[in-house]
């Protein structure tokens, strides 16, 4: 008897398991190349792309203004490190900061590499500023949170698969519920309070939006008790939410600013931690730093990436398309029960399956949606996010709530 042969991505599918590390659970497709809101695996299926690379990639795979940018630069200087300086990095300062109101910019590579920078700066601003005793800052965070997986990060998660096996923990950290602004008030009574990091929507745990005076009021809880209010904008940053940034929604000003992701069109790592002067300046030469942090390569492709993002008006289609969006999924739900709720803002929405956690139901109905044709992934168990790159059309966004109730209705 003849073997069967095995496709392109079975092979490549079982050289990841045997070579690779098993931290990661893939849905079974194997990407080979993308273009604007649709992506093709090996075999040459067309697939749309309802995550968007964790929302790294609003401007659409590969956009042909930003990878221009990146070639030109890569043909002349990709990296100097901060050693000396570069001939792209202050313009970028200048453009980034002027952008989103701030004095000044900090340059790193990975989300989580911003988030840790956000960490040690409010600890320096903490003993250099606000005047708490060596050693004794305290970081508050929010349940359900996702800064990240270092070991810091982890220190603060409530998720036990994030969390579970990594101890001894980080010191310094505590947790209050999130969207509870009572919990937040009683917290930063303590005196070694040095900051507040909180998601604005929590992406991975299922996209879950906050009441609409929550960032607010936890401004002004924080300003009340010199305490920096710092915003997690990694995930939701860059248009996704129907505003540059989702705190604009509620006419909020953090005192630190986290960018990554879509801040490169997801063409290479790129974050940014952004401050006024009284807390960047307190990090001095030597104390902070990162080899590619700054990059000319770097700084060349962000600008481009936020330009386009300026240049499509691409919040204005992420708000007006993630409405209509989120009233088709409504209208669906008046035909099934499979679907308990649609939550979101702009084009970053998850649906809830009306099943329980730990069902594998979530992750079936995703492995239907591949097979005709988009691209989703479960995140806590029951809930689907549906993240669409933000260049999608209403004729597109039809054509992807067609497949999604179809899928839904054959359950």
């Amino acid at each position: 008897m003849i073997a069967e042969s095995k496709t392109a991505s079975e092979v490549l599918i079982e050289k990841e398991d045997q070579y690779g590390a098993h931290n990661y659970h893939p849905m079974p497709v194997v990407l080979d190349r993308g273009e604007g809101v649709f992506v093709w695996d090996v075999e040459g299926t067309r697939y749309y792309d309802f995550l968007s690379s964790y929302s790294a990639v609003n401007q659409g795979h590969c956009h042909p203004d930003i990878i221009q940018a990146l070639t030109e630069q890569a043909k002349k200087l990709t990296l100097t490190s901060r050693a000396f300086y570069n001939s792209q990095l202050g313009g970028y300062e200048e453009y980034i900061t002027k952008l989103f109101g701030f004095d000044k910019v900090l340059p790193m590579n990975s989300g989580v590499e911003a988030v840790e920078t956000a960490m040690k700066l409010s600890r320096k601003w903490a003993y250099k500023v606000k005047g708490i005793e060596e050693n004794q800052a305290v970081i508050i965070f929010a349940t359900g949170n996702f800064h990240g997986r270092t070991l810091s990060v982890v220190s603060a998660s409530t998720d036990p698969d994030s969390k579970a096996g990594f101890g001894p923990y980080m010191p310094g950290m505590k947790v209050v519920e999130y969207n509870n602004i009572e919990a937040l008030r009683a917290a930063v009574r303590d005196k070694n309070v040095a900051a507040f990091i909180v998601e604005p929507i929590q992406g991975e745990a299922g996209v879950v939006v906050p009441d609409d005076n929550y960032l607010k009021d936890a401004l002004a809880v924080c300003k009340e008790n010199q305490v920096l209010f710092i915003a997690d904008e990694i995930q939701t940053g860059i248009a996704r939410t129907g505003k540059m940034i989702c705190c604009d929604h509620y006419d909020v000003k953090p005192d630190v600013l986290l960018l990554g992701k879509a801040l490169s069109g997801g063409v290479i790592p790129v974050s940014a931690v952004l401050a006024n002067d009284e807390v960047m300046l307190t990090i001095q030469p030597g104390e902070h730093g990162s080899t590619f942090g700054g990059n000319p390569l770097a700084c060349v492709v962000a600008q481009e990436a936020l330009e386009v993002v300026k240049r499509e008006k691409l919040s204005e289609n992420a708000e007006a398309l993630g409405a209509f969006f989120r009233a088709e999924i409504e209208k669906l739900m008046e035909e099934t029960e499979w679907i308990t709720l649609v939550r979101g803002k702009g084009l970053l929405n998850a649906i809830v399956i009306n099943c329980p956690e730990d069902s594998s139901l979530a992750w079936d109905i995703c492995v239907k949606f591949k097979e005709h044709g988009l691209l989703a992934k479960p995140t806590h168990g029951n809930k689907i996010r549906l993240a669409p790159p933000l260049v999608i059309t209403k004729e597109q966004i039809l054509e992807c709530v067609a497949i999604i109730r179809k899928t839904i209705l054959s359950l």
